[in-house]
């Protein structure tokens, strides 16, 4: 009897814990409280006004943290602080995932402010002058962008040998203008504005100092690879919220926010070929 009775207990014990496990686990694919974090100023404002609400209407209940840094939101994000976050571009994502032993995906690829030249001394790219002082980002990423941008608007020429995405000062081989180069940390180049005579200043810095893209003398021509996206634990990429969150920025809703609220702000290949 005591065997029936211990055996009966052990099969009890097995049900119960095998339903617990099945409810953790609806629980997690049925989540409807999400956290969002992203760098204060343009993107967690698109958070806030392009993708919340469009979740609270699915039912969920949104938290968006503002973070003022590039470090803390990916750490939170690891540690499960939050859900996703929206503030990094990939090459960024992947350098600090394997710096920080972290494992991050991209969800979905998002509008991106563009760098820009800006000058307080010329009206346009072919009236700067010969030796002017151009301050430039000091990191190898934000560098080769700036450099792109230089080429592009046919103020200098890299070497076609280089990649592109890898360029550095010692790979300008044409410089007509004779452009003095000036390296510093990229969240100091809307000041430089002041005090150089160009100053090539990414987007997320320009707005966060209250600069006006539309009065940049060249706009960025970015590569997606270089535009930002949400960004989220790769064992969530196939949860519910993930689905809900993609489906959320692939919205007419989304796009129509971006246009009416972020001007000046480059679409992705996948939202410019849905035209």
């Amino acid at each position: 009897m005591k065997k029936i009775i211990i055996t009966f207990i052990l099969l009890l014990s097995i049900s119960i814990a095998s339903a617990c496990g099945n409810t953790e686990k609806a629980s997690s694919s049925n989540k409807k409280n999400v956290t969002i974090g992203a760098t204060s100023g343009p993107y967690s404002d698109m958070v806030s006004k392009g993708i919340k609400p469009i979740l609270e209407k699915k039912g969920y209940k949104v938290k968006v943290v503002e973070f003022s840094d590039y470090i803390q939101p990916n750490i939170a994000l690891g540690n499960g602080n939050l859900d996703a976050n929206l503030f990094q571009h990939k090459v960024y994502m992947e350098n600090f995932a394997k710096q920080h032993n972290l494992t991050l995906s991209e969800l979905v690829i998002v509008p991106t402010a563009p760098m820009g030249i800006y000058s307080k001394k010329f009206k346009s790219v072919d009236k700067i002058a010969d030796g002017a002082t151009v301050a430039i980002p000091n990191d190898p990423v934000n560098l080769a962008r700036a450099l792109g941008v230089l080429e592009d608007s046919k103020i200098i020429k890299i070497d076609p040998n280089v990649d592109p995405l890898t360029a550095s000062e010692k790979d300008v081989k044409e410089n007509p203008k004779n452009l003095k180069f000036k390296p510093i940390e990229a969240a100091q180049l809307p000041r430089a504005v002041d005090s150089v005579d160009v100053s090539l200043v990414p987007g997320n810095f320009a707005l966060a100092a209250k600069m006006n893209l539309a009065d940049a003398l060249a706009l960025e021509n970015m590569p997606d690879l270089y535009r930002n996206r949400v960004v989220l634990n790769t064992k969530d990429l196939n949860s519910t919220f993930a689905k809900d969150i993609k489906a959320a920025v692939e919205s007419k809703d989304f796009e129509k926010t971006i246009d009416e609220q972020f001007k000046g702000f480059g679409k992705p290949k996948w939202m410019l070929d849905k035209k």
